[in-house]
This record gives structure tokens, C-alpha cells and sequence, in this order.
């Protein structure tokens, strides 16, 4: 309907830049006028006919805000859904106040998602739809045995009793994303899902072998990640200039991805000991590979979780040196210049990085630059 008079005005913005070029098909994705699949075949066709450079810029490009109004309307949701919670579980109970509260989020999506496009209000209606929605169903499953809402990182520390109930409420969650997503397509919504379903695997694995999943919740912990993080690659992989909503949900879930491998290998490092120097450089070596990889595949999203863990071995380091007084504006210092530096030299870093794979490797990449 819309797509006929959408390709002669992709086609015909020949010698702009690449990134006008990439924008422009993100934006005709984002508000619904081609699909994922279009977008890829209009972006073929003008380097086909020499209307667009060979190689895009290889930069995060994340639609979070498109003006002041997003932020606007995003204080406008915050509050309303507030206190929406507060007066439904205070009136409802926790079933009733969270089913609530879901059922609002899903019809003002219906308007800022469906509608009007907004990118942060839809980002925010869909984490208050999932985390709505996961409160009332573990409300219902979990009756008596719990009091005040429940989170998923209630699986984390969740009782065997309680353990398929939660299982339950994460299964349900799968499937109101899956429907969310159905209808609005929200790229967070898939990071959602997976976090949901990864929940659903613990709180399983939980019920049927409790010491099993207590002694080796950190291992459990990483293996989630190690799927999530193939998940996003699968989505980066199918989309390598990042031209389509594709780009977004990978985005979102190399973000839920890095805390599930992080956190599980460096907390542990960084809690053998306090300031043992092994572990402080383990932890530290630990970042730079993750530096490597995030460099390798063009995503400064997985090096977030470990930089926390960076700024703690930092300190540990700096206090084992002798400087007590000032181990908290030193180790931020150290942490600081790490970020700057690598933010700086991220193009050349990675053309090296990409020269080092095996070609075929690097050519599968996002934005194989060097290879």
C-alpha cells in the first residue's frame, strides 16, 4: 500500500552519505512503512545501482528519543503508571492492582507505540506491561505462600516450594511478550522474552534439582548468557548494516546478555579476597576480553557490565600501591581514562581487531571495516 511510492524515494537519494542512506531506511522501518526484509532488499538495490558508499559507518545508532516530546510523555507515563501501582495494589490487591496496571500499559501503547511511534514512551510502556504482567501472574500462582510483589529477580533467591509456581508466572510472561511483540514490535521486547524464558529454565531447574541449581547458580547464570549473547549474534549477523529493527534487538539483548556472563565470573573473582592481586588481575584481563569481543562485533553494550567490575579492581590495585587516600578519585581516574581512550581510538582498534580474525570471520561481521 505504502511500499509502492517508498523505493523511487529511497533510490533517489543517490549521492548522499551512507548514513543519510542508512537512516532513511531505519527511519521508513521504525515507522512502519517498509518491513525488516524491504529495507534490506531497497539498501541492495541503491548499492547495486551506486547510490550508496560500500561500507556504512560502523557506530551504535539507537533510536531512543526522536525530540523533547518522547521525554515529555515519558515523565507523563512514569507518573500516571505509578500511580496507578500504588492505588491498584492499595484498592486490588496484587493479582488484581498488577493485571491492572498491565492492561493500562498495553492500551496506551495501543496510542504512543501503534500510533504516534515514540520510541522511549514505548520502550517504558513495554517494560511496565512485562514486569505488570509477570507481578500479577506470580500473585496468582504463589497465593498464600507470598507477600508484596514479585520480580523476576525473585528466581535468584526463590525457595523450592516456590520454585514451579514462579516457573508459571515466567512461562506466562514468554507469552504476553510474545503477544506484545505481535502487535507493536518493540525491539526490547525480545530481550524481554529471553529474560523471561531464561527464568523460566532456573525456576524449572530449580524445582526439579534444588541443590543443583543452588550450588551452580553462577554457572547456570553464564550458560543463560552464553544463549542470549547467540541470540543477539543471530539478529547481528542477519543484519550486518544495521539498517533494520534487527540492529535494535540484538542491541537490547548483547545488554542482557553481558550482565549474565559478567557478573556470574567477576564477582566471584572480585570477592575471593579483599585486594588480592591475582584476582584483581584476573578480573581486569577478564574486561579486556570482553573489550576484544565487543570491539570484534562493534558493540560497546557487552563492556557495560564489566566496567563496575574494572573500577573495583582498579581500586584494589591503586590501595595495594599505597595510595589509601585517594583510592575512590584514582580508581576513577584509571577507569575513566580506560573508557575515553578506548571510545577514541574504537575505529582504528577495531580494524586492527578485525584484521587479527580469520577473514571469513571478519567478513561475516557488523560492519566488516579492515577486514
Amino acid at each position: 500500500m505504502q511500499q509502492t511510492p517508498t523505493a523511487p524515494t529511497v533510490a533517489s537519494t543517490g549521492d548522499g552519505p551512507s548514513a543519510g542512506h542508512a537512516a532513511l531506511l531505519r527511519s521508513a522501518v521504525a515507522r512502519g512503512i517498509i518491513t525488516d526484509d524491504q529495507a534490506l532488499a531497497l539498501d541492495r538495490l541503491a548499492r547495486e545501482d551506486g547510490a550508496a558508499p560500500d561500507e556504512p559507518p560502523d557506530d551504535e545508532r539507537l533510536r531512543f528519543i526522536t525530540g523533547f516530546a518522547d521525554i515529555f510523555v515519558t515523565i507523563g507515563l512514569v507518573l500516571f503508571l505509578g500511580a496507578a501501582t500504588y492505588f491498584g495494589l492499595d484498592r486490588l490487591g496484587n493479582a488484581a492492582g498488577h493485571a491492572v496496571v498491565a492492561i493500562l500499559a498495553w492500551g496506551l501503547a495501543e496510542f504512543f507505540t501503534r500510533v504516534r511511534r515514540m520510541a522511549l514512551p514505548s520502550i517504558v510502556l513495554l517494560l511496565a506491561f512485562a514486569h505488570a504482567g509477570f507481578s500479577a501472574l506470580a500473585a496468582i500462582l504463589l497465593g498464600p505462600m507470598r507477600h508484596g510483589s514479585a520480580t523476576l529477580f525473585d528466581l535468584l533467591d526463590v525457595s523450592p516450594a516456590a520454585a514451579l509456581p514462579m516457573a508459571g508466572a515466567a512461562l506466562g510472561t514468554v507469552l504476553l511478550v510474545a503477544a506484545h511483540y505481535r502487535r507493536f514490535a518493540v525491539p526490547i521486547t525480545v530481550a524481554a522474552g529471553a529474560a523471561s524464558t531464561a527464568g523460566l529454565a532456573l525456576a524449572l531447574i530449580l524445582a526439579a534439582a534444588p541443590g543443583v541449581a543452588e550450588r551452580f547458580l553462577a554457572g547456570l547464570l553464564f550458560l543463560a548468557g552464553l544463549a542470549v549473547f547467540a541470540l543477539a549474534m543471530r539478529f547481528d549477523l542477519a543484519d550486518p548494516k544495521r539498517l533494520t529493527r534487527r540492529t535494535d534487538i540484538a542491541f537490547w539483548l548483547h545488554l542482557l546478555a553481558a550482565p549474565l556472563m559478567v557478573h556470574p565470573i567477576l564477582s566471584t573473582l572480585a570477592g575471593s579476597g579483599d585486594g588480592q592481586r591475582g584476582a584483581m588481575l584476573a578480573v581486569l584481563a577478564i574486561v579486556l576480553v570482553l573489550a576484544f569481543v565487543a570491539l570484534a562485533i562493534d558493540r560497546r553494550a557487552l563492556l557495560v557490565s564489566g566496567l563496575v567490575y574494572a573500577g573495583i579492581a582498579f581500586g584494589a590495585l591503586i590501595r595495594d600501591a599505597g595510595f589509601t587516600g585517594a583510592t575512590v578519585p584514582a580508581s576513577l581516574l584509571a577507569l575513566g581514562t580506560f573508557i575515553l581512550a578506548l571510545s577514541a581510538g574504537w575505529h582504528p582498534l577495531r580494524a586492527r581487531v578485525l584484521r587479527a580474525l580469520p577473514r571469513p570471520w571478519a567478513a561475516r561481521l557488523p560492519h566488516p571495516i579492515g577486514a
